[in-house]
């Protein structure tokens, strides 16, 4: 009788060991959909390093320019509400094709464009790519790799949405320094057709289509409220914060998103389950996640027009000085991830907070004529910190959901991690803006004043992540 129990045990844990859809190589199915994930993040952030010769190029000011990055982050802040949906509706393959063609065509666009809208346009139908591949890479990882491999799994992908960020500008340099602007498009093409063929021939289709009915209106809330509020904030680093345009943006996108909340919460079929952050965990594990993507985004987006604007430094040369920073992010991304199912996961999210504050701090000190050295110092410790705390704190939160529920809880988290990075490069574009016309002195110093207003807001969100990750209390998956 015991042993028939011990059996029983076994088999059960053996049961719960398992992926909810294994597959042979996990890894390998998931390469496809990590190469277009890649491409997609790396897009975040490529343009920045381009956008003062685009800026002259296309002849417009600084508010403009930077619908560059925020509507591109708008379009995935449409999109990604709506990938659950989708699953329910197309298989993975298919999602996934479609995601991938449509970042190509819109790359070749961007590639070909000559004037603003048709660049905007390009980049837009590349946010739908990104869009639709993000959040379906943590669900199909969920579901294929078992529950002792998510954390490495997790890992990967942070690698994925960490390094692609930092390491973009770097690539744009030493593009832009030998070639124009538009091969920063065409490098994205040759990638995309690989990660194409990839998926076609490796990626399982491991969702569940139930045909489910389409709330409509639920869908234009949550269009018009998501992308009202990246709209009203990208406004206002243009328009300034009391304008009645961005005030009634604003107004209008919070109203309807509050709408759409309470309608999802009392959906029988919901696009976003908001359930999820009654769990403490979950809702802890993902506004950190919300707020270490804030920090890496608007950061990027003020460091390479600093390096150029504030320390004169040429656009080939930006590239160089911030590869040692993006080369520190991809290891401490796969040490963080591969250690997170070993590490405290709080232990790892308040050093990499503390970190990233040390770096913040550091960039504060750095005025027009600090020696190349030190800036390059300051982003290494910053690309430290940040991909230290974001696997642990992705692992953290989806761990507090069980496999049915961890697919819509990342579509959750990724969601809103998407709009408050483009909310977060908005403010933090706007205070640059700010700063500068409070400097009544030479541009490389107005231009440093300003940026020190961008970090501030930077640091500010890292220390409020910091004093949140303090709370952070693991407990164990029965």
């Amino acid at each position: 009788m015991e042993k028939s129990l011990e059996t029983r045990d076994a088999l059960a844990q053996e049961k719960k060991d398992q992926a909810a859809k294994p597959v042979t190589h996990p890894f390998i199915a998931m390469l496809g959909m990590l190469i277009g994930g890649f491409v997609g993040m790396l897009s975040e952030t490529s343009l920045n390093i381009a956008l003062p010769s685009l800026m002259t190029a296309l002849h417009v000011n600084i508010g403009t320019i930077q619908w560059l990055v925020t509507g591109y982050m708008l379009i995935i802040g449409i999109v990604l509400p709506l990938s659950s949906l989708l699953s329910r509706i197309f298989s993975t393959r298919q999602i996934i094709v479609f995601a991938i063609i449509a970042f190509i065509v819109g790359a070749i666009i961007s590639a070909l464009a000559s004037s603003f809208p048709v660049l905007l346009i390009g980049r837009m139908i590349q946010g739908i790519g990104t869009g639709l591949i993000l959040p379906l890479m943590f669900t199909v990882a969920t579901l294929i790799f078992p529950p002792y491999k998510l954390g490495a799994a997790m890992g990967l992908i942070g690698l994925v949405i960490m390094f692609a960020p930092a390491i973009g500008p770097t690539l744009s340099g030493m593009i832009l320094g030998v070639l124009s602007w538009q091969w920063i498009f065409w490098m994205f093409v040759p990638f995309l057709i690989i990660a194409l063929i990839l998926v076609m021939k490796y990626l399982p289709n491991v969702g569940h289509i139930t045909k489910p009915k389409i709330d409509v209106f639920s869908i234009i809330l949550s269009t018009l409220g998501f992308g009202g509020l990246v709209t009203g904030v990208s406004l206002a680093s243009d328009q300034g914060w009391g304008s009645p345009t961005v005030i009634a943006t604003l107004i209008a996108a919070i109203i309807l998103l509050a709408w759409y909340i309470k309608r999802q919460l009392s959906a029988t079929e919901n696009i976003l389950n908001f359930h999820f952050f009654a769990n403490r965990q979950y809702r802890t594990g993902a506004i950190l996640v919300m707020m270490d993507f804030g920090i890496i985004l608007s950061s990027m987006y003020l460091l390479p027009m600093f390096w150029q604007n504030g320390l004169a430094i040429p656009v080939a040369l930006t590239g160089i000085v911030m590869l040692p920073g993006g080369i520190v992010n991809a290891a401490v991304s796969a040490i963080a991830g591969r250690y997170s199912d070993l590490i405290s996961k709080r232990l790892l999210s308040v050093s990499g907070f503390a970190m990233t504050i040390i770096g913040i701090v550091l960039f504060l000190f750095a005025n027009s004529t600090s020696p190349i050295w030190y800036v390059i110092l300051a982003h290494i410790v910053m690309m430290i910190g940040v991909p230290l705390s974001m696997s642990p704190s992705q692992t953290f939160g989806l761990s507090a959901l069980d496999q049915r529920t961890s697919s819509d809880g990342s579509t959750i988290m990724n969601t809103f991690q998407q709009i408050v990075g483009a909310i977060a490069t908005a403010i933090a574009t706007a205070l640059l803006g700010f700063g500068q016309q409070l400097s009544a002195t030479t541009h490389q110093i107005a231009f440093t004043n300003g940026v020190h207003l961008g970090f501030i807001f930077t640091l500010i969100i890292a220390v409020a992540a910091l004093l949140l990750s303090l709370t952070m209390k693991e407990r164990k998956i029965n």
